[in-house]
């Protein structure tokens, strides 16, 4: 590898731990943020569409959380196959996903989605306590706007399980459609 192969390498590695440190920081921040909302909201005020107010907040985080992931893994896919030789050189990379591939859920859940789905859940009670007799409007809204967030976390769980898989495909398609054009050129008149 060259120097600035080099230098690429452990800025992507340090790219992967940095994010990776503060998804954590994120997470253990919003849930505070969204606890101490929550009890204000339940506190102070006497309407149960007020619940969506730390339902933002908790929506949010978990985007937050799912954006970084995201990058993550997209980096980490990355390094799979611009710096690692699958026919030699079985790196990090290489190993984390064969891990995931063998042993199926046998990891943390990286965006954290029973906590935020528990949350999400939590978040209701304010509403059922606050005003025990809500009407239909207030509860169409109120829960309608729960299971949208219930259902994204859903939508981004099923998306990360295969994302290593579709990013790994993509990054050899361009690094393959790269070796293509760099042969092309010297030949090209």
């Amino acid at each position: 590898m060259t120097s600035r192969e080099i230098d690429e390498y452990r800025e992507l590695r340090a790219t992967i731990r940095e994010r990776s440190t503060a998804r954590l920081w994120i997470v253990l921040a919003g849930f505070t943020a969204w606890a101490a909302l929550m009890m204000a909201t339940a506190a102070f005020v006497e309407l149960p569409i007020a619940t969506l107010v730390p339902l933002l907040l908790l929506a949010l985080t978990f985007d937050i959380v799912y954006a970084i992931h995201t990058a993550v893994e997209r980096v980490g896919r990355y390094i799979q196959v611009f710096f690692e030789d699958p026919g030699r050189d079985r790196g990090w990379e290489h190993q984390a996903m064969e891990f995931g591939r063998r042993f199926p859920g046998g990891g943390v859940d990286p965006l954290f989605c029973w906590p935020f789905w528990g949350a999400i859940v939590l978040n209701l009670i304010p509403a059922a306590v606050v005003n025990p007799q809500p009407g239909p409007i207030e509860w169409t809204v109120v829960g309608g706007a729960h299971v949208l967030v219930a259902a994204r976390i859903f939508i981004a769980r099923r998306r990360a399980a295969v994302q290593r898989a579709v990013d790994l495909e993509r990054f050899t398609t361009l690094k393959a459609e790269a070796a293509g054009q760099v042969r092309a050129a010297p030949g090209q008149p």
